[in-house]
């Protein structure tokens, strides 16, 4: 028999979850008897909900972002906290940050309760330690400039919601998303965002709808942050890092498309460039060799855009300061430069 203060603390559990959307029964109560053909339809048609709510989320969504960039800014990082499901789409969204967008791997970090181990196999009651992470964030330093980032369906994981009682202890910024509404969590949160997916496919299975509009939001919370640091040109990364014969492949390819230049111009400007996307692309529509353009990269703060207007720019004024007194020609013919771009 249970002692009577657990009990207790049973029957308040017991009560909370039973307000839980994530933990209602969709009514599908006889799955097992249908076809796998209907099974398919049944949860397909089901999913099509999330991204309806996730634009739902959009405004909170869009603020998230935005924190995020300022805090980048300001050399901050994002760290992700979630336990089981929530904390694996966190650790995913993290590690593939570097390789796509060419980040530091210390910028963009997942903390899972019970830790790396728990990746690929469940830790019993770790999701319950309310001040593990705590100590998780505070052996990585953090600081006001980071933002934490706290992943629960529930949104009420005591894992999550001790980190982030510790993280606005040290005055990070602190981002919720959970998919029931007037979450803990969310309260705690400087930015809350509530995705409520409705019940699931299979009850209280949050690796579903719930673990897909996470997965939506922290792909949208990482990209269009990256999109916001420059990280992109014409809506293709050129800060990739090149590890492997696709990636290679695609750096060219890359270069190709910007700077509209053939394959063995566009390989070989790379190789001058160290394998610098953005660099190859700046030489080659500044026509400046390696150190300038990465000089010019770092005036614009790795802005590619912004470094080459500026060359454009350039090109046009020295154009009219070389014109006679009088002459019109070069502010109404682009210079030679310009024109073989």
């Amino acid at each position: 028999m249970p002692e009577p203060d657990e009990a207790d603390s049973m029957t308040e559990l017991l009560d909370e979850l039973s307000h839980l959307t994530t933990e209602r029964s969709s009514g599908m109560v006889d799955l097992d008897t249908l076809s796998t053909a209907e099974l398919v339809h049944l949860m397909n048609d089901g999913d099509q909900e999330v991204p309806r709510a996730v634009a739902a989320s959009s405004d909170q969504i869009a603020r998230a972002v935005d924190g995020i960039v300022a805090r980048f800014r300001r050399g901050g990082r994002l760290i992700y906290l979630g336990a089981g499901t929530a904390g694996r789409i966190g650790i995913l969204d993290a590690s593939e940050c570097p390789p796509t967008f060419g980040t530091d791997p210390e910028m963009i970090r997942g903390l899972i309760a019970g830790g790396p181990s728990a990746i690929m196999t469940a830790v019993e009651n770790a999701e319950d330690d309310r001040s593990q992470a705590g100590v998780e964030l505070a052996e990585l330093g953090l600081r006001a400039e980071d933002v934490v980032v706290g992943i629960s369906a529930s949104g009420r994981t005591p894992y999550v919601v001790g980190g982030l009682e510790f993280a606005r202890t040290r005055g990070a910024l602190l981002i919720a998303l959970a998919q029931n509404a007037g979450s803990v969590i969310g309260r705690l949160a400087d930015v809350p965002i509530e995705v409520v997916v409705g019940p699931e496919f299979v009850a209280g299975s949050t690796r579903l709808k719930s673990g897909t509009a996470q997965k939506l939001v922290v792909n949208m919370l990482t990209t269009l942050a990256m999109v916001r640091m420059g990280k992109t040109y014409n809506g293709v990364m050129v800060d990739l890092v090149a590890t492997n014969e696709k990636l290679r492949a695609r750096s060219v390819r890359t270069v190709m498309d910007v700077a509209h230049v053939d394959a063995v111009t566009a390989g070989a400007t790379l190789d001058a460039a160290d394998g610098s996307v953005k660099e190859a692309v700046v030489m080659l529509l500044a026509a400046v060799d390696a150190s300038h353009a990465r000089e010019r990269l770092a005036a614009a703060e790795g802005h590619l855009r912004v470094a080459i207007e500026r060359s454009e720019s350039r090109h046009a004024q020295r154009a009219t300061d070389n014109a006679a007194p009088g002459d019109d020609s070069a502010a109404a013919e682009p210079h030679a430069d310009a024109q073989d771009r």
